[in-house]
């Protein structure tokens, strides 16, 4: 199926054939299971340790580029603590920064979605991971890398986020539409039981994009199988709450993303 925007996406060849010219980010996350059935979220720097992409950075979401005064994980930090970071990982405009995770798809599109935010157009996803990395019979390194810092300027674009209020007023406005991406039967620790009154969920989100792609002789599929998959496909466990209003497409990466990569516009749904 062809893309509408295959710049937002790399593939391990393209990647491999030029590591010098990037700058590659590692936004690994782990949710490790409790014991009351919860998780517990811990960085994933561990797992970068011990192996990762040459040349690659480790990016920490759980802390580094979430607001850490915030009681909810991964709450959208200040500008200029995103400024700074990126700016330390030797990130300026004009770089191109590649951003992949190990399993989870949304902790690499979260990254792209944070770059997106601050106003970096040269952010890209690599499609299927580490694991298709390696599966592409690619190296991983121990090797610690550092460059010099870059002068990233941020210009961000506040529409992309909505807040509490604004999703307790789309609940009550009926051109607005809250979707709730956990996807029922399927149970585990990354799930979480609560709702939002007045949300639709991942199933109905999914008929609609399917309406709107045979509307537009679009082939649209989602995998529900858990941890397979790469671009275009919905997986059991990632959970965002989307706010769409007239003026704003959708306000969530993952989804975003996925529905730009079908060519179709998030405004339609």
């Amino acid at each position: 199926m062809a893309r509408a925007h295959p710049e937002y996406l790399i593939s391990p060849d393209e990647l491999a054939a030029d590591l010098d010219g990037r700058r590659v980010l590692d936004a690994t996350v782990i949710f490790a299971p409790t014991s009351d059935g919860g998780f517990h979220v811990e960085s994933g720097l561990a797992r970068f340790n011990q192996g990762h992409i040459p040349g690659a950075q480790f990016l920490d979401l759980v802390s580094d580029a979430s607001d850490i005064s915030s009681d909810l994980g991964f709450t959208l930090p200040p500008v200029a603590q995103l400024e700074t970071l990126f700016r330390r990982l030797g990130i300026s405009n004009d770089t191109e920064v590649v951003v992949y995770s190990r399993e989870l798809i949304a902790l690499a599109t979260r990254a792209w979605w944070l770059l997106h935010y601050c106003g970096h157009r040269r952010a890209r996803v690599l499609d299927g991971g580490l694991e298709a990395w390696e599966a592409a019979g690619h190296p991983l390194s121990t090797e610690p890398a550092s460059y010099p810092p870059g002068d990233f300027k941020a210009s961000p674009n506040p529409s992309l986020f909505a807040d509490r209020n604004e999703v307790l007023a789309a609940i009550e406005v009926v051109t607005e539409l809250v979707v709730e991406a956990s996807l029922g039967q399927y149970s585990s620790a990354f799930t979480r039981s609560c709702a939002i009154l007045g949300a639709v969920n991942g199933r109905e989100f999914i008929s609609r994009v399917r309406k709107l792609g045979r509307k537009n002789n679009i082939a649209v599929s989602f995998d529900r199988t858990r941890g397979k998959g790469s671009h275009g496909t919905l997986r059991y466990g990632h959970r965002i709450t989307v706010v769409k209003d007239r003026k704003a497409p959708l306000k969530a990466g993952t989804f975003h993303g996925m529905c730009r990569q079908l060519g179709i516009d998030p405004s339609d749904l």
